[in-house]
């Protein structure tokens, strides 16, 4: 069967409804170009989405020489054919008439163009004096997740070894840091135990700050087919806001802003206290039960309620269905990540699961998801401030096992002290011992928090930086040089999602004019450098992407995230696989932790720990103490009060978040017109209660203030919970006269001029939840509306109030429902 569908209008397609235990039915989603039809394309490229975390696997048609659209690729187990909204219109942003094309460097105050050759050696010899004059602490590295596996590693090398800096790390800091801390928290080193195939198998699901039908739309899909099929997950969902998810869900808790230990603590209360935990589990494979049980003793359901706001019986309710469930899936994300305590409460998500031994089967999982398509890439190469490979930096065997590996002095790599995190490099910058700032495919300037602080930092006479990206950022307009990077489509590589699937991208166009890819950018640096090992020779000895594949091959040998069994030639053409892969289990694996916990064992644990309020390091003394024979850590926390609670002056919550149809700053997806018109401009949604009570209607223009900044936008009455206020963070100034900031011709608009300076103590991420807020009328509507979807958790509180959100005939993506897993026309899927 073939339907046509918008998918701005209806996101999420058309059904396939399948049972528990079964496989999920494939849908082969296509968009093409208009005017090019199916026949019209002359090659088929293998691809994976760079514009969410899911990984879901794509083929990208090629017609003289452009990019004209995409297939999904049907074979492959994350997405089964089926693509989101940013996946089937995303790839039109590689065509921009705005893209980078020749390098930039700053001349008599403005950016001019210039040639490689001049642009690299102003880099190398900034990098060159600096090393002279102030040592390798002068220079910092702030990266991405949208990179790929080679850019990272070859990153990684060059920083740590060459330059000899531990200031590196990825903007990966904002959005997944807590997912791998909590982790490491938890079963001492990173890796997703579950697996998107849990989807399948479960009999409850629960999301905890996971507005999944957004950020992963394909999995949400999965979801839908399930809640259609028979025998149906029940779903439990932590959210604010009311999302898709919440509006499906069986139990729906809407918790007041910061206040998710609390309610974590009641839920495992009330686990203990009935008794539903797996003893023997227990006993064989964790350690602090008793500890945890004392944190949640007096932790009873209308002790949350007080705090929380959320009635008792719901939170019963829940802990009821959570703690019966056959196979119970969770699932996380920014909801906890970018809230107060979100280590600790990520940790306690874990312990649920510890205490019920639901992992490792097939239902039973749990997903701390990733933001980023190439997050976890970050993670696993050290260029988010871990070391490659899931070694602990405060384990001498690790660092010398590592230097081997790289062939230097174990002294060469930084292991003084813990690798910097970014918002302490953004400090170090600003107080003049960070000299020089490389920032690649990441725009600091919109994306990080308290904007009027980021941009004096930026734009510091003292700071060299250098932006490598696809188009004029804002970070960019601020730079020193600028690099034109090529993007997805236009280089191959490899990424790995939230589910630990790898997939391989490969090159089908030329990048426009004179760019190219990171890699290329990060090798003529080396070179340049004459970065040596021990040996005198070349420290970076490798050239092309599937040369440094196999050097970090041997780099995550014997490391939790092994890739030794994987090669260009087995992810081409099939589906992505699930690392780890080595000789033992050449196809990947599904799930970890399905014989115990693997990697606590002092001797091979990626972190000894943090506590959990401090963000102390725990030393390998107590650590072995505690936990001699490496079993999966039970850790408790107490519930805190916020930094920053409303008060008579900012008497409303901020949180702010994503939307379906952007990615990030919307350079890339503010320039897709299907997915630009759907949400073109910045919101504020307030819940009917506080609107009434401040003469507010839908479309009106407000200003949002916090102590640091403001922001302006129009009104979206919703269901959201009563005092919380919500903006979207995706609006910068790129698209604006002024193109950098705030000023007399533009208004501010971007969310991050009004977020807070903070960061959780043990992940080190900010918190873009927790502001106390004002809202302000500036004009009345004149009967406009505000620019939100209809169609998302933006939807307006009363059906029928705003023109419903569609995309026309440029927005319909041709959807196959009779395709077997072989089947994919036009070529090889």
């Amino acid at each position: 069967m073939e339907n046509s569908v918008d998918r701005i209008a209806q996101p999420w397609g058309s059904r396939t409804p399948y049972a528990r235990g079964e496989a999920w039915p494939a849908r082969v989603d296509t968009h093409l170009a208009e005017g090019v039809g199916p026949d019209a394309v002359e090659r088929w490229v293998q691809a994976a989405s760079i514009l969410h975390s899911d990984g879901d696997a794509m083929d990208i048609a090629v017609k003289d020489g452009r990019i004209v659209g995409v297939r999904g690729r049907v074979r492959d187990r994350v997405n089964r054919g089926r693509l989101g909204p940013k996946d089937a219109f995303g790839w039109q942003a590689n065509g921009s008439s705005e893209r980078l094309t020749k390098p930039l460097i700053r001349r008599g105050g403005k950016l001019v163009e210039t040639d490689w050759d001049t642009a690299m050696e102003l880099v190398a010899a900034r990098s060159l004096d600096l090393l002279k004059e102030r040592g390798p602490g002068s220079i910092g590295f702030y990266t991405s997740g949208q990179l790929f596996l080679e850019e990272y590693y070859t990153l990684a090398v060059l920083a740590r070894a060459g330059i000899g800096t531990n200031h590196l790390d990825g903007n990966t800091r904002l959005c997944t840091s807590t997912a791998a801390e909590a982790l490491k928290e938890s079963f001492g080193c990173d890796g997703q135990p579950g697996s998107y195939d849990d989807i399948d198998h479960a009999d409850v699901i629960a999301l905890f700050g996971h507005n999944i039908a957004e950020t992963q739309p394909v999995q949400w899909m999965r979801i839908l087919d399930r809640l259609e099929g028979s025998d149906p997950p029940r779903l439990v969902c932590v959210d604010p806001r009311p999302t898709r998810v919440a509006r499906a869900a069986t139990v729906h808790l809407a918790p007041r802003i910061g206040t998710n230990v609390a309610l974590l603590n009641a839920l495992l209360h009330e686990i203990i206290r009935t008794g539903r935990i797996d003893h023997d589990y227990v006993q064989a494979h964790t350690v602090g039960f008793e500890e945890l049980s004392k944190t949640v003793k007096d932790c009873t359901p209308e002790w949350a309620e007080n705090i929380c706001d959320v009635p008792a019986a719901q939170i019963v309710e829940a802990a009821e269905m959570l703690g019966t469930a056959d196979r119970l899936l969770s699932t996380v994300l920014q909801g906890i990540y970018q809230s107060h305590q979100s280590t600790a409460a990520a940790v306690q998500i874990n312990n649920l699961h510890l205490l019920r031994g639901m992992l490792g089967r097939p239902g039973a999982g749990v997903l701390q998801m990733n933001g980023q398509p190439t997050a976890q890439n970050t993670r696993e190469c050290g260029a988010d401030g871990d070391l490659p490979g899931f070694r602990n930096w405060q384990n001498d065997q690790h660092v010398a096992d590592l230097a081997e590996v790289w062939n230097v002095e174990p002294m060469t790599i930084p292991h003084y002290a813990p690798p910097t995190h970014a918002m302490q490099m953004f400090r170090y910058a600003e107080q003049g011992s960070i000299r020089m700032l490389w920032v690649s495919a990441t725009n600091p300037a919109v994306s990080l928090p308290d904007l009027s602080r980021i941009r004096s930092i930026l734009s510091q006479e003292r700071l060299f930086v250098v932006v490598q990206d696809l188009f004029l950022t804002e970070t960019a307009q601020l730079a020193d040089v600028v690099l034109p990077a090529a993007t997805w489509g236009e280089k191959t590589g490899t990424f790995t999602n939230a589910d630990r699937t790898v997939h391989l991208s490969d090159k089908a166009v030329d990048p426009p004019g004179e760019a190219k890819p990171d890699l290329d950018i990060f090798l003529d640096y080396a070179r340049r450098m004459d970065f040596r090992d021990k040996d005198g020779g070349p420290l970076i000895h490798w050239s092309d992407p599937e040369s440094t594949f196999e050097e970090w091959k041997r780099c995550s040998a014997g490391r939790p995230c092994d890739y030794t069994g994987l090669t260009y030639g087995k992810l081409r053409g099939g589906s992505g696989i699930q690392w780890p892969c080595t000789e033992q289990v050449p196809e990947g694996t599904h799930r970890l932790y399905t014989d115990g916990i693997a990697w606590a064992d002092p001797d091979m644990c990626e972190t000894y720990g943090k506590d959990l309020v401090t963000g102390a390091s725990v030393s390998e003394v107590e650590y072995r103490s505690l936990n001699p024979d490496g079993k999966a850590m039970l850790k408790g926390a107490e519930f805190l009060p916020l930094h920053e609670a409303p008060s008579t002056d900012y008497p409303f919550q901020l949180t702010t978040g994503r939307t379906l149809y952007h990615f990030h700053t919307r350079t890339k997806t503010g320039r897709v017109p299907q997915l630009n018109a759907a949400a073109p401009d910045v919101w504020v949604e307030i819940s009917s209660s506080d609107a009434a009570a401040q003469g507010l209607e839908e479309g009106d223009l407000v200003e949002v203030t916090s102590p640091r900044g403001a922001l302006r936008g129009r009104v979206r009455i919703t269901d959201i919970r009563p005092g919380l206020v919500f903006v979207p963070f995706h609006y910068g100034y790129w698209d604006t006269p002024s193109g950098t900031g705030p000023d007399d011709r533009t208004p501010p608009r971007a969310a991050n001029e009004t977020t807070i300076t903070d960061w959780d103590p043990a992940s080190k991420q900010p918190l873009f939840k927790t502001a106390a807020a004002a809202v302000t009328l500036l004009e009345k509507s004149s009967g406009q509306s505000a620019p939100a979807p209809t169609t998302t958790a933006s939807a307006p509180s009363r059906a029928g109030s705003v023109r419903p959100t569609e995309g026309g005939a440029a927005a319909h993506v041709r959807e196959a429902t009779d395709a077997s897993p072989g089947d994919s026309p036009g070529g090889t899927p």
